[in-house]
């Protein structure tokens, strides 16, 4: 698969208050674009920059820290382009944006098959784009300019069911469950919980599932390796600050019914071994978005906590996932927002 595009990184990641110069003036007109104009000066990062970002942060599901890092930025570069902005096609690396998320959006509520809503414009994005084109009597080159854009237009607000294509797939991932026996399951971490990792992969493993672990911290990198590999579902853990959050792959018009089963029975796990809630919360993080499958990311902390609790929290999750693995479709509440 060709590589996507890199969001373009200033020097001095990440931003936080108190720094200033050329990389705070291009967040401040970053967060302008995006409609967050209370942003203060223009050359340093103060409390109303802080202020602005975190509810940048909040509006894309991302974790709300006011400190721009690489996950916000990227999310601040994928916001710079609405459908219609530019013309979209399959390049090398890869196109991504918020336009092609809502191109995927679009052919999946009208039963075209787009793929994973990953807001990259790849393969399946491209087929998907032909086959509207052909059924629209257009020039089907999988090209999106105008004349595809003003169709999709004239097809506001059809569908053609209840499900997008995208949800169809994503519960027929749990219609297929039958347990945890020769699962293709993926354990990421960014740095700091390799013992869990490494002992929840075992103690699948014992349990009949295939496990592959992922130790790098640039989670692009893992998403890929994920979707190369052709995993079933993806388990990411992070240590946190403080408190526990356990996220799933949730926007406007789309929920991973898969992820979100998956982040409940984890969030049920780790709260009666803490002794404190843990929220499942759907969430728009790069990690959730890009890994083509029902996904989690786990962010526990305070350190010294989780590392008391250790073999706990990895018999806690273990449970979790074996729990999920024994799910059918009909096992997860439909959401109704």
């Amino acid at each position: 698969m060709p590589p996507t595009t890199p969001p373009s990184e200033p020097a001095g990641l990440p931003l936080a208050r108190g720094h200033d110069g050329l990389a705070v003036r291009d967040l401040h007109r970053r967060l302008g674009a995006a409609g967050f104009l209370d942003t203060g000066d223009a050359e340093i990062f103060d409390d109303h920059t802080e202020k602005a970002l975190r509810e940048f942060q909040a509006s894309r599901r991302l974790v709300e820290d006011g400190i721009c890092a690489r996950q916000t930025w990227s999310a601040l570069v994928d916001a710079d382009h609405r459908l219609g902005d530019r013309m979209i096609y399959l390049r090398s690396p890869m196109t991504r944006g918020d336009d092609v998320t809502d191109l995927q959006q679009r052919l999946g509520s009208l039963g075209f098959d787009a793929g994973w809503l990953d807001g990259i414009f790849g393969p399946d994005t491209e087929r998907a784009v032909r086959d509207f084109q052909h059924n629209q009597g257009l020039t089907s080159d999988g090209v999106v300019g105008r004349e595809t854009v003003a169709a999709f237009e004239r097809l506001a607000g059809r569908r053609s069911g209840e499900k997008t294509v995208a949800e169809v797939r994503d519960f027929e991932t749990l219609r297929n469950h039958t347990g945890v026996e020769g699962q293709r399951l993926v354990i990421g971490e960014a740095g700091g919980l390799p013992a869990i990792v490494d002992g929840l992969a075992r103690r699948l493993r014992l349990d009949g599932a295939e496990v592959v672990t992922l130790h790098q911290p640039d989670l692009s990198d893992q998403a890929r390796a994920a979707n190369e590999w052709d995993g079933s579902a993806y388990l990411g853990l992070t240590l946190a600050d403080e408190g526990h959050q356990i996220a799933y792959f949730e926007i406007e018009g789309f929920t991973s019914h898969g992820g979100r089963a998956l982040a409940g029975h984890c969030a049920a796990a780790l709260a009666g071994l803490l002794d404190q809630p843990v929220p499942a919360t759907g969430m728009r993080l790069p990690i959730l978005r890009e890994t083509r499958m029902p996904a989690v990311w786990c962010r526990l902390g305070p350190a010294h906590v989780v590392v008391e609790h250790a073999a706990a929290v990895t018999d806690a999750l273990r449970g979790a996932v074996t729990t999920w693995c024994a799910d059918t479709a009909d096992d997860v509440p439909v959401s109704t927002d």
